[in-house]
C-alpha cells in the first residue's frame, strides 16, 4: 500500500514555516539576544531547542510570561534548530521579531487552542 500524499509530520511543516522566517522575517539567534529582545518587548515568538539548559530555558520562560510571548520547544536539538533555521552553526534559542510571509505564529496560536 503506497503512503499518503499530504500526510506530513508536524515537524517538517515547522522547518519549512521557520525556513520562510529566516528568508523573509526578522530574528534574533542565541540567548542573550533572545533576552534583550524579550525584554524590549519586540519578540513575537520564542523557540527554545530540547536541549537548552533548564535554568537558561526557566528563565527565558520568566521573561516571555512577563511579556505575554509565546514559547516554542523544538523537538530537535540545537544542532538541528541551527540546521532548520538554514545556519551552520548551532543555535539554542531563537526569537522572532517579525514573522514575514510565514503563518508560524498563527498555526501554533491554532494548535494550542
Amino acid at each position: 500500500m503506497p503512503p499518503k500524499k499530504g500526510n506530513k509530520k508536524s515537524g517538517d511543516g515547522f522547518n519549512s514555516k521557520l525556513a520562510l522566517v529566516m528568508k523573509s522575517g526578522k530574528t534574533t539567534l542565541g540567548y542573550k539576544s533572545t533576552l534583550k529582545t524579550l525584554r524590549s518587548g519586540k519578540a513575537k515568538l520564542i523557540i527554545l531547542a530540547n536541549n537548552t539548559p533548564p535554568l537558561r530555558k526557566s528563565e527565558i520562560e520568566y521573561y516571555a510570561l512577563l511579556s505575554k510571548t509565546l514559547v516554542e520547544h523544538y523537538k530537535g536539538d540545537n544542532i538541528t534548530l541551527g540546521t532548520a533555521c538554514g545556519k551552520y552553526f548551532r543555535v539554542g534559542t531563537l526569537a522572532i521579531t517579525d514573522p514575514g510571509d510565514s503563518d508560524i505564529i498563527k498555526s501554533l496560536v491554532g494548535a494550542s487552542e
